[in-house]
């Protein structure tokens, strides 16, 4: 668990201020985002966390919260959503219209919350490969971000027009996270048919400084310009509204950070982080924002808050080896009878399970990662460390032939083939590209360590959940992962100056861990119940927000 002083540095009490605000008047907040896992199917990575969870705690803090996401073309279908209203503004050079919705909480506690979806053609996005809808875009390389900022861009001038049209009730504090809400930053300082945001308190959330949203100022059809015609800007577009590197190019991420009242960080040691200009790629800083960052924390405007973690009553049964095996098999041929047709990379796990199935003795240990296979979580999988071989088969390696290695994940097409090929050739890799919440219950509780090789992480929920279920964690001790994760109290971790040192530690690291788990159970133990022991509460986190962010 954290030390009380460390505790006390994230945690101070709520000052004096924003409890006789609250007295006299609750909060009320529009939270406006692309992801919402209080409600069905709006999730991908950990935006979707954070605002399923962050409501129910400003809840009980007295607030009143909303949250806002894009329908992406199929949320407004599904059960118990209303249409509240039509929206009229002006995008892309003429008068257009979207429908709000209200919808249906997935859970007693979002329901605590007001949830609403904006449905427009412009959000709407089928991928035919994977034969679902997607709230993201994968743009060719040549025009990164192209129909997702569109979408955005039309998404926050839709979300204007609402609190234009005052339909969320007398707002005191607009809560905008990572770049696909930033433009409404713009739309607040620039658009005059936007007054109604001229008066709230405005917050910006960095979940992932990485992705930025940039597009061109002009000539193309996804750009600032054929966005937003109708505003002045005056002679020329005012540099606040430019990326420092390309200034012919709008930076969705940097208009939060200079325009907001508040940027909040989602973890302490990554707001300190990202004041540093990155050098990848063994450190991922500021990411070319590092002055902006610089500029707001020096004018008192930039907070690292850590996000917290939700502790139910009910958690998943620790499995054993065999019947954890049978229940992801079982969800594989779920999932995999969804497609017509079966990828090499189901095809690969299913054989890997079969044999695991069919072994004489179950796994020694059992590692296990749930992650975004994109080079943020993957890089030091696929680095060569000083001699040369990949994290990963070092990982395997090190596991060796009676453990077993599983890890569940989508992401990119390279990264996916490279586990693919991994999992084809190691019998004791299994790789199960999809995702699955039974599946991630199941690993959290069953699995003896849980692995976060990510190069860099803003916050990271995989190991409070994992922790929570008494499993430790091997992390890369940077961002959320360094204020979390203890290495000998309650997990293990790994740094290094280079990027195959990196790699080199984290296979070490590994063998530490593997060589206590085999030889002193009671050790082993005494971490298990230490991480289980640990608490990272969105009561906390809520009382900073309040404190912190949206004091006025």
């Amino acid at each position: 668990m954290l030390d009380s002083q460390t505790q006390k540095c994230f945690f101070p009490p709520a000052n004096a201020f924003a409890t006789v605000l609250l007295m006299s008047h609750p909060l009320n907040i529009l939270m406006v985002a692309a992801e919402n896992d209080g409600i069905s199917r709006c999730k991908v990575g950990g935006i979707g966390d954070v605002i399923r969870d962050i409501p129910a705690a400003l809840a009980d803090q007295g607030c009143k919260t909303s949250v806002i996401t894009p329908s992406y073309g199929f949320l407004h279908e599904l059960g118990g959503a209303t249409r509240v209203a039509t929206l009229h503004f002006s995008f892309a050079g003429h008068p257009d219209h979207a429908a709000l919705y209200k919808v249906r909480p997935r859970t007693e506690e979002a329901a605590r919350s007001t949830h609403y979806v904006i449905d427009h053609p412009a959000f709407l996005s089928y991928n035919a490969e994977r034969e679902q809808y997607d709230i993201y875009s994968n743009d060719p390389l040549g025009r990164p971000f192209a129909t997702d900022a569109t979408k955005f861009a039309c998404f926050c001038a839709a979300v204007a027009a609402a609190v234009q049209e005052n339909l969320f009730g007398p707002l005191d504090v607009l809560h905008l996270h990572d770049w696909h809400a930033a433009l409404m930053l713009l739309l607040r300082k620039y658009d005059p048919a936007a007054t109604a945001l001229k008066n709230l308190r405005t917050v910006y959330t960095i979940h992932n400084l990485a992705l930025q949203g940039i597009r061109p100022i002009s000539g193309d059809r996804s750009s600032l310009e054929s966005w937003y015609p109708d505003i002045n800007f005056g002679d020329e577009i005012p540099g606040e509204l430019s990326d420092p590197r390309w200034i012919d190019c709008i930076n969705p991420m940097a208009i939060g950070i200079r325009l907001a009242d508040a940027v909040h960080a989602v973890s302490p040691s990554y707001a300190e982080e990202i004041l540093e200009p990155s050098r990848p790629p063994q450190f991922f800083g500021g990411e070319g924002l590092d002055r902006d960052l610089q500029r707001a924390m020096s004018e008192g405007r930039l907070h690292g808050i850590l996000n917290g973690c939700e502790y139910p009553a009910a958690r998943p049964v620790k499995l054993g080896a065999k019947d954890l095996l049978a229940k992801i098999k079982a969800e594989a041929v779920c999932w995999a009878s969804r497609k017509t047709t079966l990828s090499f990379a189901d095809f690969t796990a299913f054989q890997t399970l079969e044999k695991l199935q069919n072994a004489r003795s179950k796994p020694t240990v059992i590692a296990t990662s749930i992650s975004r296979v994109v080079d943020q979580k993957m890089l030091l999988m696929k680095a060569p460390g000083s001699d040369g071989v990949t994290g990963l088969e070092k990982i395997l390696n090190t596991i060796g032939p009676k453990g077993l290695y599983i890890l569940l994940g989508t992401g990119d097409r390279e990264t996916e083939i490279f586990l693919t090929q991994a999992a084809a050739t190691h019998s004791n890799f299994l790789f199960l590209n999809s995702y699955a919440a039974g599946l991630s219950d199941a690993r959290y509780a069953s699995g003896d360590l849980f692995l976060i090789p990510s190069s860099f992480e803003p916050c990271g929920i995989g190991q409070m959940l994992a922790m929570r279920d008494g499993q430790p964690c091997l992390v890369h001790r940077t961002g959320g992962l360094r204020d979390t994760v203890q290495p000998g109290i309650n997990g293990f971790g790994f740094e290094g100056a280079t990027l195959s040192e990196q790699v080199d530690n984290m296979a070490a690291a590994l063998a530490d861990a593997l060589k206590l788990h085999s030889e002193n159970s009671e050790h082993w133990k005494k971490i298990c119940d230490a991480a289980a022991e640990a608490r990272f509460l969105w009561s906390d986190s809520a009382k900073l927000y309040i404190e912190k962010l949206y004091s006025l």
